[in-house]
């Protein structure tokens, strides 16, 4: 496996990330070591988690990592976690406030067994709290030790600049990366968040590179219904942008054709193939690996052994590409105007 800046820091993180999302929600501890020990064995060092996760896990998945990472050498490994779903009941107990943000990182520490995390990321933007409140405290947090870099989760583009150039003025800790969910399915992250990165130097991380699993080639034009057990068939589907309603449409069809057909073209699998576009798009630093089961791990690792040619990127980004809104599409129209 290959290893990557992050962003214009000096943090090595490899070119496939696991994701924790489903440590402890989907599958037991048991099996989740067994993955973590698999990627780990292939190469990968950077893991992925959260201290909750929407609807609510609390906890879950830090501690079956933090069970797994006792017992190895922890230099070795880039963990990241991120702070804002709910850990109670109590009316402090989300978002973004310093209060929040300090009991968190107190407890992602003594749930994943470390004292410090390589990645501290905010889960998604609060407007109910002063950005500076965050951002100061995200600083202190950096200067403490306890988080060696800070990130933002679900930022736009015009949030992730302010809390850049805020950081900036007051001489803080800025933010090193942006996760953000961008696919074959899901590519308006490209209209400001990734020009934002590549502008400011960010990394950015992709979480749902299937689209929670629309872009596997289960889902086909003549189903009438997805499969109860898939995301998309689950009343959280549409949270996590693969509703039924919202993707069983002419264009995403029209994408998982096109995805089959480069698929068999190279002898691959439609999701090793959707990965893999991720991974060489513009802007990218490592897409998200989200795995229930060993198999599907295996599959997915096999993204760092092939490229996609430039005819097949071409190929995927014209039958994926979106109608631009205003003033997105003013902007193309002048640059192919003027050959900007």
């Amino acid at each position: 496996m290959d290893y990557r800046y992050l962003g214009k820091t000096g943090l090595r993180v490899s070119e496939l990330w696991l994701g924790g999302l489903t440590f402890g929600r989907e599958i037991d501890r048991v099996a989740s070591h067994q993955i973590l020990d698999r990627f780990a064995e292939a190469g990968g060092t950077t893991i992925d988690t959260a201290n909750a996760y929407f609807p609510p896990t609390q906890g879950a998945s830090e501690r079956i990592i933090g069970t797994w990472l006792k017992d190895r050498r922890r230099d070795r490994f880039v963990i990241a976690t991120k702070v804002y779903f709910p850990m109670g009941d109590g009316s402090n107990d989300m978002g973004l406030s310093r209060k929040h943000i300090l009991s968190a990182i107190e407890g992602s520490l003594r749930r994943l067994q470390t004292d410090y995390v390589d990645l501290y990321q905010v889960h998604c933007w609060d407007r109910t709290i002063p950005l500076a409140e965050t951002l100061g405290t995200l600083n202190d947090l950096v200067r403490q030790g306890k988080a060696r870099y800070v990130g933002a989760s679900n930022f736009t583009g015009a949030q992730l600049q302010r809390a850049i150039g805020t950081s900036r003025r007051r001489g803080w800790e800025q933010l090193r990366s942006v996760q953000a969910r961008y696919n074959l399915l899901c590519r308006s992250t490209e209209w400001e968040v990734i020009p934002v990165c590549e502008s400011e130097g960010l990394g950015c991380v992709c979480w749902s590179p299937l689209q929670g699993g629309w872009l596997t080639g289960k889902y086909r034009e003549d189903m009438e219904e997805p499969p109860s057990d898939s995301r998309a068939g689950q009343s959280e589907g549409k949270a996590w942008g693969a509703g039924w309603d919202e993707l069983g449409n002419k264009r995403t069809w029209r994408v998982v054709d096109e995805l089959v057909q480069v698929a068999r073209e190279l002898g691959r699998s439609p999701a090793q193939v959707a990965i893999r576009w991720v991974a060489q798009r513009p802007g990218v630093t490592a897409p998200i690996l989200g795995v229930r089961t060993l198999e599907q791990l295996e599959a997915n690792l096999a993204v760092a052994e092939f490229s996609l040619s430039d005819d097949q990127m071409e190929q995927l980004n014209g039958v994926s590409a979106v109608a631009l809104p205003y003033p997105h599409d003013y902007i193309a129209d002048v640059e192919r105007r003027y050959n900007r």
